[in-house]
């Protein structure tokens, strides 16, 4: 015989699972703008019908229900979009980086401009062509030297600017690296909080959101992927488990960064030896180390007694994924060594193009201007260089100068071909003619029947088409940079549209499930007054005949 309280019953797992749906209701509303925060939803399951199975089972017609219950609390989520968006996170991240990095590398070439290196060397060329015409006046003299001087200093200047820049990365590579290592560390104490909760039963959905938001900004920095290892014991079917977080290699070797609580620490190795940090701009990126996988009180207490764990392994700059990661973007900008051992990267190539061609204009000029003659000297050449450095090295963008005595006596400028000549300016002229020359290794300056040789190389280009090309190649990088970054920022909008649209929280809907379920509270609320009426009825109705 069935139970004259199951109505009862019925409805009170009616309101409780309806209650349980309307604060959940109010969860999701509450968190409409929380960042990473997903949607979550009463799964709702019949509780089991009367009467069950068994020998001694009643016969009836057929099952009766029994109601309703909350099986469980679960986010919607959508593991194929969460895995598109992190693909094009790594993307954007490493394009978003270069563009930064190349844009003030545009900056201080600053071309084409008024003030820049370009127009130094125009600048330059007309001022000895002025010479040329008339040898004799101080002033064209000196406004060539002052010119000379000029070219110098923007070698400096540029080179100066770009270093401090290529300092800033290698500082920024570094913090970002320490960050890195803060959100591996974070995930891996998510993933602590996570195996403690789950096997009793509970699902952590907050503790889910806060970890994919991790996974996001990791992914940021380098691409990384995950496999779900469940927590055992009474976890739920809904149950997200611990995750083994990995890094792949170019190769396909698989490096385990975080597997449940336990992590690795990851640094950052120059080739000197030494933690790249800025100072030192010739310790460039060698390799990320990682340590042995550890749990948070093994770190700590490492940390603590200055005891560094056991490094197992390294990860070259060949193992990243090409394009992939603000940390690759970092590197690639900061510079390391390639396969012949050169140093390679777009500050360190762009600085090793100056100092070419400081060092060539600088060593061609130079010969050139000894076989000239000043004014003052009558019977030979002037054998004075123009250019000298601050350090005695060689040539390079950081020291070149014009030698004191030719500012302090401009009348050295070997403007004459000839001795004793003061109305002679075809060696200007020949020096001016310069800019025009074609340096290939094997070039000659001819005047009067004179011919100097020059040993330097540019590939064939001139001073100032040598310069332009590194800016045209210096923009041609920048353009595709910007592209790619608008491409993969697109693309990312796109799919964390279609993200949102399956996880995040709309108003409009949240109020539509309020008004369900309270709806259904106010039904199952007075079923269940109904029921209370017929049990009194019952109990205080029946069995008083004749009374």
């Amino acid at each position: 015989m069935r139970s004259t309280f199951m109505g009862l019953e019925t409805s009170k797992r009616a309101l409780f699972t309806q209650q349980s749906a309307l604060y959940t209701t109010g969860h999701n509303v509450a968190n409409a703008s929380t960042e990473g925060y997903s949607r979550q939803r009463i799964n709702m399951q019949t509780t089991l019908p009367y009467p069950g199975v068994g020998l001694n089972t009643p016969k009836m017609a057929g099952y009766i229900g029994t109601g309703v219950e909350a099986g469980s609390v679960q986010r919607t989520r959508d593991q194929f979009i969460d895995r598109q968006y992190r693909q094009e996170e790594n993307k954007l991240g490493y394009w978003t980086n270069q563009v930064q990095n190349l844009n003030q590398m545009e900056d201080i070439m600053s071309e084409p401009s008024e003030y820049g290196l370009d127009q130094a060397f125009s600048d330059f060329w007309k001022s000895v062509q002025d010479v040329s015409t008339n040898p004799e006046d101080a002033s064209a003299r000196k406004v060539a030297v002052q010119k000379a001087q000029h070219i110098a200093e923007s070698f400096q200047y540029i080179n100066t600017q770009l270093e401090l820049i290529q300092s800033n990365i290698g500082n920024e590579l570094n913090v970002s690296t320490t960050q890195m290592n803060s959100i591996i560390q974070s995930i891996a104490e998510i993933n602590k909080q996570i195996q403690a909760s789950e096997p009793n039963g509970y699902v952590p959905n907050d503790l889910y959101d806060s970890r994919d938001v991790l996974m996001d900004q990791l992914n940021e920095f380098i691409p990384v992927s995950f496999d779900r290892i469940p927590s055992g014991g009474n976890a739920s079917d809904v149950a997200e488990g611990s995750y083994t977080v990995y890094f792949t290699t170019s190769s396909g070797e698989r490096i385990d960064l975080i597997d449940g609580r336990h992590y690795r620490q990851l640094a950052i190795e120059g080739t000197e030896g030494l933690p790249i940090n800025g100072d030192d701009l010739n310790n460039l990126f060698s390799n990320f180390s990682y340590t042995e996988l550890a749990d948070y009180a093994t770190h700590y207490q490492a940390q603590k007694d200055q005891i560094p764990l056991l490094n197992e392994g390294t990860i070259e700059y060949d193992d990243f994924n090409a394009f992939k990661g603000s940390i690759l973007s970092m590197i690639d900008s900061y510079g390391f060594e390639n396969n012949n051992g050169d140093p390679a990267g777009y500050y360190p190539e762009m600085l090793a193009k100056l100092d070419t061609l400081a060092n060539t204009f600088a060593t061609t000029f130079n010969e050139v201007h000894r076989q000239g003659y000043g004014l003052k000297n009558e019977t030979s050449i002037t054998g004075l260089d123009m250019f000298e450095t601050t350090d005695g090295a060689e040539f390079d963008a950081s020291n070149m100068k014009v030698r004191d005595e030719m500012l302090t006596d401009t009348s050295l400028f070997a403007a004459s071909s000839r001795a004793g000549e003061e109305g002679n300016g075809n060696w200007a002229l020949a020096l001016s003619n310069l800019q025009f020359v074609s340096l290939n290794g094997a070039a000659q300056v001819k005047a009067d029947g004179k011919a100097v040789s020059m040993t330097s190389d540019l590939e064939g280009a001139t001073y100032q088409s040598f310069y332009k090309s590194m800016i045209a190649e210096l923009a041609i990088d920048a353009n595709e940079s910007e592209t790619l970054r608008f491409n993969s920022e697109t693309l990312k909008i796109t799919i964390a549209n279609s993200r949102a649209s399956v996880s995040s929280v709309s108003l409009d809907e949240e109020m539509t499930n309020m008004i369900t379920f309270q709806q259904a509270y106010n039904a199952s609320a007075r079923m269940l007054t109904v029921m209370d009426e017929t049990l009194d009825k019952i109990i205080n109705g029946m069995g008083r005949v004749g009374l």
